[in-house]
This record gives structure tokens, C-alpha cells and sequence, in this order.
């Protein structure tokens, strides 16, 4: 990415200095531990959309939970938004406290009622945050997830899932959000989840994706090979767009594998195809896609899309429907 693309591509204006606060500290009556989280956000303006980040359950220590994927929440923060990223009860840094829990390992119904009670709690969350209060538009909510964190997300647009404990079928949606960013999500079960970790994490292969009725947009590596889960290759990520009703958009990242260059964290070891211009690019188009649909009109994303998605130095292909 050429520094006059990353300029043509970013419509939001020069990035505004970011604040970042944690922990903010909820009790939640029944969950074993406080919920806890990040709040990162431009230090000026008002009627700031927000954005729910849900961690994935990679490798580190701390990457999964309120310290990870600064990448992107640093430019997403100087862009405009006020990121909020829980501490979800599958992190590694909480395994020692909640492993006989109600819902271990999974816990897929808490992660995804951890975003519920934020919601319920933005006056807290703005009271407690220095220069915060007032300054959230809880019109315009967004979800983005990675990996594990695509599974809560999609979940919370509108995904069902067939609860391996129980048969039934469930439902958490969370309706004051308008849309979402799945990163890196898992695909579908059946027959195609056959890889040797699916019978360890039945929860994966559950979702039914036909019911995801919120705009998202589904970002997949087309070198993301989870053969772990599935033989099916990178196209079993893809799943959550092509098996979801629209609208629906899809961008497949040219060369990417599971990290998608490296979102997870700054220099993450654990990161197989390390590449910052990815990760900048990937930065800017779903902040230019969450930007769009939570403003009317905004004609950020196919700005965005025409700088970073065409021509000879693109970065991947989007499709849409």
C-alpha cells in the first residue's frame, strides 16, 4: 500500500490522538469473575459510534482480552469510534479462575451476554472513563470479532446455534446493534467440520448461520487453512457470508492467513503471516465499512473499497450481495 493510496483511502480526516482506559471494572450478578474491559476513543468529539470487540483465543497470554488487537483499535479509536473490548471468560489470563465454571470451556452464551451488559451499562462506562461522559451515540452500535470472536459476533447479529448440551435451538441476538465485522470466523458444521480439534469444541460447528440477519462484513485470508476443524480449506471461513441472508459483504484478504497479517497485536510471535501494510489496509476498509453503515449516505466504504481492492497492488477482492 503506497502512502497516496492509504491517504485516498482514509476519508475520515487526519487520526485524532487516542485515549485508552482500563480497567473499567462490572459486577455482574452470576459470572464467576468482574467483567472487565478497555475503553479506547479519540480525546475530541462528540456522538461517537461505538464499537464491541470480541476477542479470539489464540496462543499469548494477553492478546486475548482487553490488552489485544491494538492495531486495530488504536486506528479505529483515532477515527472516530469508542472501542469497547471485554475481558471474556475463555481468556488465557482467566483460566486459573473460572475452569470448573458454568460453561467452561466455551463459555459461547456468556461471551456474548458480556456485550449485552455493556450496553446495558454505557452511562457506568461513560461515568467512569475520564473525558467520556456524553459522548457515546447509542443509535450507532457495531460488533467486530475475531476468530472465536467472529463466532460471538455473529451470534449477537442474529446467528442461531444449536446448543450441543441441550438440542435446542438458541438465540442471543442483540438487536441494538446495527452491524459487524467477522474476522477470520468459523464456517459451517455438519460434515465439513471434521478436523481433530471438532470434537473438542462441538459449540464451533453449531452455529446456523441462516438466520445472521444484520449487515456484516466477513473478512477471510484465502491462505487461512483450519485444518484443525476442517478439510474444506480457506473457503470454510467464507461460510458466515455465503450461508447468512443479505445484506452481506465479503473481502477476501490475497495471501492472509488466521492473524490476517498481524491484528491481534504489535510484533505478535505468534502471528504466521506477519504483514503491517495488511493489517493497515484492513484497518481502514473495516473502519470505513462499520462508518457507512452507521451513518447514512457515507460514501466511505466505496472510497475505501476503489483505493484498496483495485488495481494492480490490491489487497484482496470484495463481493457483495
Amino acid at each position: 500500500m503506497t502512502a497516496s493510496t492509504a491517504t485516498s483511502a482514509d476519508s475520515f480526516g487526519a487520526p485524532a490522538p487516542v485515549l485508552s482506559f482500563s480497567p473499567v471494572v462490572l459486577s455482574v450478578p452470576g459470572r464467576p469473575v468482574d467483567l472487565q474491559l478497555r475503553v479506547s476513543a479519540p480525546a475530541t468529539g462528540a456522538g461517537l459510534p461505538v464499537i464491541l470487540l470480541s476477542h479470539g483465543h489464540g496462543p499469548s497470554n494477553n492478546l486475548s482480552s482487553l490488552n489485544g488487537y491494538a492495531p486495530l483499535v488504536n486506528f479505529w479509536a483515532a477515527h472516530g469510534f469508542a472501542v469497547i473490548q471485554p475481558t471474556h471468560l475463555t481468556s488465557r489470563t482467566l483460566s486459573h479462575l473460572v475452569a470448573d465454571a458454568p460453561g467452561a470451556p466455551y463459555f459461547w452464551r456468556s461471551r456474548a451476554e458480556d456485550m449485552t451488559h455493556i450496553l446495558d451499562r454505557l452511562d457506568t462506562i461513560e461515568r467512569t472513563v475520564p473525558q467520556l461522559a456524553g459522548r457515546l451515540d447509542r443509535t450507532k452500535v457495531a460488533v467486530a470479532g475475531h476468530s472465536l470472536g467472529g463466532f460471538t459476533a455473529a451470534l449477537l447479529l442474529g446467528a442461531g446455534l444449536n446448543d450441543p448440551d441441550t438440542g435446542k435451538l438458541v438465540h442471543v441476538t442483540e438487536p441494538r446493534i446495527r452491524a459487524g465485522v467477522l474476522l477470520a470466523a468459523p464456517g459451517r458444521g455438519g460434515d465439513a467440520f471434521n478436523g481433530p480439534m471438532a470434537e473438542q469444541w462441538p459449540v464451533i460447528g453449531a452455529v446456523d448461520f441462516s438466520t445472521m440477519a444484520a449487515p456484516a462484513l466477513v473478512v477471510a485470508g484465502d491462505k487461512d487453512d483450519s485444518r484443525h476443524f476442517t478439510d474444506i480449506g480457506p473457503a470454510w471461513h467464507t461460510d458466515p457470508y455465503t450461508l447468512a441472508p443479505s445484506p452481506k459483504t465479503l473481502l477476501t484478504l490475497f495471501d492472509a492467513e488466521h492473524g490476517l497479517g498481524g491484528i491481534a497485536g504489535y510484533d505478535a510471535a505468534e502471528t504466521t503471516d506477519e504483514n503491517p501494510q495488511r493489517v493497515a489496509a484492513l484497518a481502514r476498509l473495516t473502519a470505513a465499512y462499520l462508518h457507512t453503515q452507521l451513518h447514512s449516505g457515507a460514501r466511505t466504504w466505496p472510497a475505501a473499497c476503489e483505493a484498496l481492492t483495485t488495481g494492480p497492488h490490491s489487497v484482496g477482492r470484495v463481493e457483495a450481495k
